[in-house]
């Protein structure tokens, strides 16, 4: 049973690499980078107003079933999960300590993008069969660029049932669980124990979005602000014990960014890591922001879309060099063999604060996991609902339950390789309606700011 799943795992990575390579990577930061250039820097220019549009958290004049400040914080929810752990790790693992540099890149052009998914989300939304207001890629494309484009928004969908399973959470929460207690317990991490975990996660995120997005919407904006400040304070407590490190390791980081020595090729392999795994992270231009934020009752898209920039700041800008600072302390990712991004960290925090440092991350995956699976089940069944109709849509949530178990079971390399196959497809129908419809939102800046 496990060759066949190895075997699938390694046919999926083979396609996965292709397709998520040099052109995921100009599609994702060359265009983001355009919208950057395009809308003034905004990203940069704009962040104290995107402040101001934070405080609108109780819109009523739009359509919508959220507040701004809500779809923020669901939206984050999505974003602050496994991937600012596991795949951090990930990336420093693959790509050296300057794959954490083209994070930090990554999240400043990825603002940008949010930038325009969310001003677009509330220019063109749309309605389900039911006649309820919904948004998303899919009605952006509609709306905005007309019916020829059709199939576009229909690819988007059917790929967005993939790329909103969350394989990656699940699989790595069962990985967190085994080697923080299973194993060291002596009991084998066998196929049925990952199954029997698989169910007990499966049933603790049935419980939450059986209440669909009002219930996910009012558990992220109570939780995502508290598991941000705790991870921020365990980090901190890292970071004094360890301040005489702090020198070295932001050295590592532009050294390795920029290493001569490593050549051109070098450097932009380490760009590519760095960029591939903040797509994950923050999923700018990928489509998901857009149905977050397509819920909100916000009738104003510039400041939806100001709302959704902060997104990429708190994930791929201040989570992930949390995540970072505490492996690269450690120093211990360059002797890992293979892809095992949660191990590292957990290795890192053990080794930073003997005796409970492993425990106290294992706090944070299970609000990070959790969180993260709330969240990407109003993604798919956004998905469904525009596929086969409201009235089908509510069969969705137990297909990703189900989903669940299946993930809790197949091997990380797969499981990253789905990810980022999956969201690289997702990226070519959001990036080419955002680049499109660019235009339109300019328009609508120069009217927001000139008032």
């Amino acid at each position: 049973m496990n060759g066949i799943l190895d075997s699938i795992g390694s046919a999926i990575t083979t396609v996965s690499d292709f397709v998520c390579g040099y052109p995921l990577f100009i599609l994702l930061i060359g265009g983001g980078l355009f919208l950057f250039f395009y809308s003034g820097a905004v990203s940069l220019c704009r962040i104290g107003y995107s402040i101001k549009a934070l405080r609108y958290k109780s819109e009523v004049a739009g359509e919508g079933q959220i507040s701004s400040f809500q779809a923020l914080m669901s939206a984050i929810a999505s974003t602050v999960g496994m991937g600012n752990i596991a795949g951090v790790a990930i990336a420093i693992t693959v790509g050296g300590p300057g794959a954490i540099f083209w994070m930090w890149v990554s999240a400043v052009v990825g603002m940008s993008t949010k930038f325009f998914e969310g001003a677009l989300a509330i220019m063109y939304k749309g309605h389900d069969s039911a006649g309820e207001p919904q948004g998303g890629t899919m009605y952006i494309i509609l709306h905005g660029l007309g019916e020829r484009w059709k199939p576009f928004a229909y690819f988007f969908a059917v790929v967005g049932l993939i790329g909103t399973l969350c394989v990656m959470q699940a699989n790595q929460l069962v990985e967190s669980v085994t080697t923080v207690f299973t194993t060291p317990a002596g009991i084998e991490n066998t196929l049925g124990l990952r199954f029997v975990m698989g169910i007990v996660i499966s049933l603790v995120v049935g419980a939450v979005i059986i209440g669909g997005i009002r219930r996910i919407s009012v558990i992220s904006a109570k939780i995502v602000p508290v598991m941000v400040t705790c991870y921020m304070l365990l980090v901190f407590v890292i970071l004094c014990l360890n301040f005489d490190k702090l020198p070295g390791v932001l050295a590592s980081i532009f050294q390795s960014a920029f290493s001569l020595e490593a050549g051109i090729g070098g450097i932009l392999g380490t760009a590519l890591t760095g960029a591939r795994r903040a797509a994950y992270v923050n999923e700018a231009g990928v489509g998901t922001a857009s149905m977050m934020h397509g819920a909100s009752r916000n009738d104003n898209p510039i400041r939806e879309g100001l709302v959704a920039m902060i997104g990429p700041a708190i994930d791929s800008g201040l989570v992930c060099t949390l995540t970072a600072f505490p492996i690269f302390i450690a120093g211990n990712y360059a002797s890992e063999g293979g892809i095992k991004g949660l191990y590292i960290a957990l290795n890192s925090f053990e080794q930073l604060l003997p005796g409970y440092g492993h425990y106290l991350l294992m706090v944070m995956v299970f609000f990070f996991a959790f969180s993260t699976m709330f969240s990407y089940s109003y993604y798919g069944l956004k998905c469904t609902n525009f596929l086969f109709g409201a009235e089908n849509a509510k069969y969705y949530n137990y297909f990703y339950l189900v989903m669940i178990v299946v993930a809790a079971m197949i091997p990380l390399g797969a499981v990253v390789a789905i990810m980022d196959l999956a969201f690289a497809l997702m990226a070519l129908p959001t990036m080419t309606s955002l680049l499109l419809l660019a235009p339109r939102v300019r328009r609508k800046m120069k009217e927001y700011f000139a008032n």
